[in-house]
């Protein structure tokens, strides 16, 4: 059986390689990207770059955040929350992506004033909140590797932050070349994200 650097064997745990850390940050990292991807295709014609970076910084710090936190709360704190992150993302990204829904079937969806285009502080927060919190979990795989929990931490905020930009540029490249209703397109992606996140707990 594999060990890690610290003697514990993994008992079923993954072996914190790099490749298996980088795999971990991209499938985390999946959230965010359509998240952001959202966001960008409100934005389209207004694209808003400092926000969009911002967003992509405050996607990072969750993500690496959560297994940090996870690691530290240990086994019963996590398992705790794991309980209720799906209710946590699916509360909140319903929300948020019910109102741009609602924007979006509006008369004046077209107008790239609409509320689901404008970044806020504490609407990027809860986003990064509503993506993250079900990485609280993965904190649990650092815990018989404690060795590679700062790299992996590094590698999951990066992987994040970058994918989070790409998402970005995506949508608002998108929005621009395409007549889309973005507000209820992008509505739509976050309220399939929280779906996405609820039914995994499940199956």
């Amino acid at each position: 059986m594999k060990r890690c650097a610290n003697g514990a064997e993994n008992d079923g745990f993954l072996v914190m390689d790099l490749l298996t850390l980088i795999l971990l940050s991209v499938g985390l990292a999946m959230d965010c990207l359509a998240v952001s991807l959202a966001k960008g295709l409100a934005s389209r014609r207004n694209t808003q770059w400092g926000w969009a970076l911002l967003m992509a910084v405050l996607f990072g710090l969750f993500q690496g955040g959560m297994p940090l936190a996870g690691y530290f709360a240990g086994v019963h704190w996590t398992a705790f929350f794991s309980r209720w992150s799906h209710w946590i993302a699916l509360l909140l990204l319903g929300f948020i992506g019910g109102r741009m829904v609602v924007e979006g079937l509006r008369p004046a969806a077209g107008d790239v004033k609409q509320a689901s285009a404008v970044f806020t502080l504490p609407g990027l927060l809860l986003l990064a909140v509503a993506t993250s919190i079900d990485a609280l979990a993965t904190g649990v795989l650092f815990i018989p590797c404690a060795d590679r929990l700062c790299t992996g931490v590094l590698i999951i905020a990066f992987g994040s932050f970058v994918f989070s930009l790409a998402g970005y540029a995506a949508g608002s490249l998108l929005g621009r070349r395409f007549r889309l209703n973005a507000g209820l397109l992008g509505g739509l992606i976050l309220v399939g994200i929280g779906l996405k996140i609820f039914l995994e707990h499940y199956f």
